[in-house]
């Protein structure tokens, strides 16, 4: 007999036995009596997933020397070395200007140094690309996961460089002024992590991404009123919008802010001045107690908003649709290039 036949003659006999309607007798009983609660059973909570992502994110940080350990020893030599060349500059009203420097340098090079961790963001958005197109990870899951993932490492960045370099300068001693500027340090990186996200997003190649954002921090830097007070800096694109968005600019004036708002310095034998006048002929700051506190609320918000316009991009899929309009473009370009 050929093996096809006995095949199909098994099959039949199969089929048309008792134990085949006992089978899907059965079969039909379980689908009326668990569908349901099987069906709810096998699709984690949002918040489960979220966990899960963040323990994933927590792990992955903690072995990959390129995102957090070589950011933590970079970041660790460059408050050492400022520290360092800035050490003993006294409290004196000559120290007004090289305290400024000091502390524009260490916000600009330690938010330049990030750059390190762009192949890190990178893999996590190739990651999240996958999962996404197999329906595993939604765009909020993965964004609260990475965001909560990196809080831990981000704090620890901040108040293991902040401690090194306040003490070394010799900033106001009280722990209230140490706490704000642990706090701005930290909300500086949480913004620029965002922003490093969204660029990776873009490019997906670490040479493009790293290129993108040293000419993103260089800007920033020129336009934070370091270089030249914002108040003198041409309104036209420098002041509006570049200034606004920098968040150098926020950061060092919250900074300055919190460490010469209610001080004097003596000029003389008599003759006092405050240190809001003392620091306006080099930055420009508020004379406000609470000047300082909103600086620190618009990184917040800086922090808030680059997540959005993230979540935005990969909502949208902004990357497949650049991809798909490029193709349907090129053809129509040959076509129209082509001899007739």
């Amino acid at each position: 007999m050929d093996t096809a036949v006995a095949i199909r003659t098994l099959e039949a006999t199969y089929k048309s036995s008792a134990e085949a309607a006992s089978v899907e007798s059965m079969i039909a009983k379980l689908i009326e009596k668990e569908g349901p609660y099987l069906k709810s059973k096998g699709r984690a909570r949002d918040a489960a997933r979220i966990g899960i992502l963040t323990w994933r994110s927590l792990l992955i940080m903690s072995r990959d020397w390129k995102y957090f350990w070589s950011r933590l020893v970079l970041y660790m030599l460059l408050a050492l070395s400022i520290g360092t060349i800035f050490i003993d500059i006294g409290h004196s009203l000559s120290s007004v200007v090289v305290r400024i420097s000091a502390m524009f340098v260490f916000v600009s090079f330690l938010i330049l140094l990030s750059v390190c961790g762009v192949p890190a963001h990178i893999d996590e958005i190739k990651i999240y690309s996958h999962e996404d197109s197999n329906r595993h990870s939604g765009t909020l899951v993965f964004l609260l996961g990475h965001f909560l993932a990196s809080i831990p490492f981000l704090f620890l960045v901040s108040i293991s460089s902040s401690l090194v370099f306040y003490f070394l300068i010799g900033l106001r001693n009280e722990f209230s002024f140490l706490m704000y500027f642990i706090i701005t340090i930290f909300m500086c990186l949480l913004a620029n992590e965002a922003l490093m996200m969204i660029v990776a997003y873009i490019w997906l190649e670490t040479y493009k991404c790293t290129l993108t954002l040293i000419c993103l921090y260089v800007i920033m830097m020129l336009v934070a009123g370091y270089f030249r007070i914002r108040d003198a800096i041409p309104a036209a694109v420098w002041d509006y919008p570049l200034s606004y968005i920098s968040f150098h600019t926020y950061a060092v004036q919250g900074l300055v802010e919190n460490e010469y708002v209610d001080t004097s310095f003596a000029v003389g034998a008599t003759r006092t001045i405050p240190g809001v006048q003392a620091v306006r002929g080099s930055y420009g700051i508020s004379s406000s107690a609470g000047a300082k506190w909103m600086n620190l609320l618009v990184l917040l918000l800086m922090a808030i908003g680059y997540r959005v316009v993230l979540y935005v991009l990969l909502r949208l899929d902004v990357r497949r649709h650049v991809r798909l309009g490029r193709r349907s473009c090129w053809p129509s370009i040959h076509t129209s290039a082509a001899p007739k």
